[in-house]
C-alpha cells in the first residue's frame, strides 16, 4: 500500500511541475508575443538647429555647452560692427536722396513759378527728376531697412527652452549664412518613442496609459499613448529611373513582424529622473482595466 501511494505521490508530483510548466510557459508566451510592451524605446526631442541668417565672424559666444537656456536667451554675436557699419551707411544714403528730391522738387517749383518763360519739355524733365529722386529715396529707405534687419539678426536667440549640446562654436569662427552654429535640445518637446511589433497593435489605443522605466533607474513613469506613427519604410519595394516599383523577388518564409514607431507623452515622472535623449526605455501599454486608478508604486515619485 504504501508503495502505490509512494507511486501516486511521485505522478502527482510530476503532473503538477508539467502543468506549472506549461501555465508559466503559456504565460510567458503571452507576455511576449501578445501583451503590448517593449524593451525597444527611447528617450526623444526635437533637436533645434540655431543658425544666423547673415554671415561673418562669431564675435561672441553666450552660453557654454551643457547649459540650460531660456526661449529668447541670447546665444551668439555674429560680426556685429560690419553690419553697424552697414545701416550707417545706408543712414547717409537716405540722407543724400533726400537732399537730391529736395532739389529737384526746388528746381521744379521755379520753373512752375516762371511759367511760359520756361519751356515744356523742361519742365517734364523737372517732373521725371522728382519722380525719380522720390523712387531713389524709397529704395535707400529700404534698403535700410534690410540694413537693419540684418544688424538685428547678427544676435541669434534661443527659439525654445532647452539644453545647448554638443557646443564647439568658438569666437573668431565664420559663419555663412544659414550655417548651424549650434544645437539644442527643445525641452518642450521630449517624448518617448516605444517601436511595437505590428501584431501587439490591436491592443494600443491614443490616449492608453503607459508605465515607463528607464535603463538604469528604479522608479516607473507614467505616460499616455500620444499618436501611432502612420507608416513605416517598406524595404521590400523601391523605385526605378522610370518611376516603376521595383518589388524584391525573393521571399523568406520566416516573417519578422515589423516594430511601429507609437509616441509615448511623459505625464508623471519620479523626482530626479533624466530625461535625456537617446535614453533606453522599456514601456507597457496598460490594458483597459488599468487605464482608471493607476498610480506609481514607488517612494520618490513627486
Amino acid at each position: 500500500m504504501n508503495r502505490i501511494l509512494s507511486s501516486i505521490a511521485r505522478w502527482a508530483v510530476t503532473l503538477i511541475l508539467v502543468a506549472l510548466a506549461i501555465l508559466v510557459a503559456i504565460l510567458l508566451w503571452r507576455r511576449y508575443e501578445s501583451e503590448p510592451w517593449t524593451r525597444d524605446g527611447h528617450v526623444y526631442a526635437d533637436v533645434v538647429r540655431a543658425a544666423s541668417d547673415v554671415g561673418g565672424l562669431v564675435t561672441d559666444v553666450e552660453v557654454r555647452d551643457n547649459q540650460f537656456v531660456h526661449k529668447g536667451q541670447l546665444l551668439f554675436v555674429v560680426d556685429r560692427p560690419r553690419y553697424a557699419d552697414a545701416l550707417a551707411q545706408a543712414d547717409a544714403a537716405i540722407l543724400s536722396a533726400r537732399a537730391t528730391l529736395d532739389q529737384a522738387r526746388r528746381v521744379a517749383r521755379r520753373d512752375r513759378a516762371l511759367g511760359d518763360l520756361v519751356a515744356t519739355e523742361a519742365r517734364e524733365e523737372d517732373n521725371a527728376k522728382v519722380e525719380t529722386a522720390e523712387a531713389a529715396l524709397q529704395q535707400q529707405v529700404a534698403a535700410r531697412s534690410t540694413a537693419a534687419l540684418n544688424l538685428a539678426r547678427t544676435a541669434v536667440h534661443a527659439s525654445v527652452n532647452g539644453y545647448v549640446t554638443n557646443l564647439s562654436l568658438r569666437p573668431g569662427d565664420f559663419l555663412a549664412a544659414g550655417t548651424q552654429g549650434l544645437a539644442m535640445i527643445d525641452l518642450d518637446s521630449i517624448r518617448v518613442e516605444a517601436y511595437l511589433e505590428e501584431t501587439k497593435l490591436k491592443h494600443i489605443r491614443v490616449g492608453d496609459p503607459a508605465r515607463m522605466r528607464l535603463m538604469g533607474d528604479h522608479y516607473d513613469m507614467i505616460g499616455h499613448v500620444q499618436s501611432i506613427a502612420g507608416g513605416i519604410a517598406d524595404d521590400q519595394r523601391s523605385t526605378t529611373a522610370n518611376l516603376l516599383p521595383a518589388v524584391n523577388p525573393t521571399f523568406s518564409w520566416v516573417r519578422l513582424a515589423q516594430r511601429i514607431p507609437v509616441r509615448i507623452h511623459v505625464d508623471r515622472l519620479a523626482r530626479g529622473t533624466r530625461l535625456i535623449s537617446g535614453r533606453t526605455v522599456t514601456v507597457t501599454i496598460l490594458p483597459p482595466r488599468d487605464r482608471q486608478g493607476h498610480y506609481l508604486h514607488d517612494e520618490g515619485r513627486p
